[in-house]
């Protein structure tokens, strides 16, 4: 089996999967659990110096895999989390040898407040949260918890910061990691049966996380690692392990996961690290390290922009279940699939936008050299 253990900021992990901030780490017994399931490291659910105010309902399912909600920080207030629920997750993460994270937020002067408490505790690391959209005041909270502890510290980054890579720049000198992203957000979701909103906050606000998330946390991921030097730990819409295996590709050395384990439980923990684990091996690489930043190494300078393919796709008869998906989509009429005959591509029409292969359900279609075939040119209208 390939090595699957990570080491970032002098800790090591497990496994690289991890819980992201939220309420499936919302309390010393869900970091037990998480720890028992096989989470690689553990991280709390997000802390600051007053209880969150969480609405009633605050989480609702959107789609398949995604979530809205409106669930704020931590609905506990710190005294309980330094006098009881970070002594629980200290005793879990010893029992299982792995790393345990706390999350703080907001403002520069709750991390200079909750920072040394927090270190006194024996906690390895400590993420930082912000929702600001001033680059300036997210820097001066990363130098404020920098002068108050020597703990490694992560930044985690929200999209609605602006350039992600030059903010991850610019924090750079002041922190050891970072983590990224945030859900994104406000949404809003209306029941039309009652004209009321799904979530009880203000105006029925929420924000959105879970798999609808994945690409912008992919292009994120991304986007800081390719600017900094600094390891990256991945979160927004990881379901399976292939999900994970973009991210690590992306650039992101751990990943976190909250959606999906609210909606799985925590055994996903290991579930995602067996998948990871099984893809390396089908595919001959023997430590994780291989695939962590590939994609960075092949395009963080840009790649050429492809107008023309030399492929198009075709069509394997002996997958093709007749189902005439490929079809419906291509709104090219470059293919056809009358009812159970195999679907033809007519390269003449074909422009290559590779909808049809990405719809179907069983892999019958797939890019190949294109025929000799010469694509007509477009009809002038008078």
């Amino acid at each position: 089996m390939a090595n699957i253990q990570v080491e970032l900021c002098g800790l090591s992990f497990r496994t690289p999967i991890i819980p992201a901030a939220g309420p499936n780490v919302g309390n010393g017994e869900q970091l037990r659990r998480a720890a028992i399931a096989g989470a690689g490291g553990l991280l709390a659910k997000t802390v600051s110096r007053t209880a969150a105010p969480v609405p009633r309902p605050h989480m609702y399912k959107f789609g398949t895999g995604g979530m809205l909600n409106a669930e704020l920080w931590s609905e506990l207030s710190c005294e309980q989390w330094l006098s009881t629920e970070y002594d629980s997750g200290i005793v879990a993460a010893r029992e299982h040898g792995i790393p345990f994270i706390a999350s703080l937020g907001y403002t520069a002067d709750d991390l200079c407040e909750l920072g040394p408490k927090i270190a006194a505790k024996g906690i390895a690391a400590i993420e930082f949260t912000v929702h600001y959209l001033d680059q300036a005041a997210i820097i001066q909270t990363a130098r404020a918890l920098r002068a108050a502890v020597s703990l490694p510290i992560i930044a985690k980054l929200s999209p609605h910061s602006g350039d992600l890579g030059e903010l991850a720049a610019a924090l750079e000198p002041h922190v050891d990691a970072f983590a990224c992203i945030n859900s994104l957000g406000p949404t809003l979701s209306i029941d039309i049966e009652s004209a009321e909103p799904v979530l009880g906050s203000k105006y029925g606000y929420g924000w959105l996380s879970g798999a609808p998330l994945k690409p912008l946390a992919v292009r994120c991921v991304f986007e800081v690692a390719r600017r900094v030097k600094k390891p990256v730990i991945g979160i927004g819409g990881i379901c399976n392990g292939k999900d994970a295996i973009e991210m690590f590709m992306a650039g992101a050395s751990l990943v976190g996961i909250c959606t999906v384990v609210l909606y799985k439980g925590h055994r996903i923990y290991r579930t995602i690290a067996m998948q990871v684990n099984q893809w390396l091996d089908e595919h001959g690489y023997t430590d994780i390290a291989e695939i962590i930043g590939c994609y960075v190494k092949k395009y963080g300078h840009g790649q050429r922009i492809v107008t023309e393919k030399e492929e198009s796709p075709q069509v394997i008869p002996e997958k093709c279940i007749k189902c005439g998906q490929c079809a419906t989509v291509c709104c090219y009429d470059a293919v056809t699939a009358p009812v159970k005959q195999l679907a033809k591509i007519n390269s003449q029409l074909c422009v290559q936008c590779g909808l049809c292969v990405s719809v179907c359900p069983v892999a019958a279609l797939t890019f190949q050299a294109r025929d000799k075939i010469t694509r007509l040119p477009p009809v002038m209208l008078a």
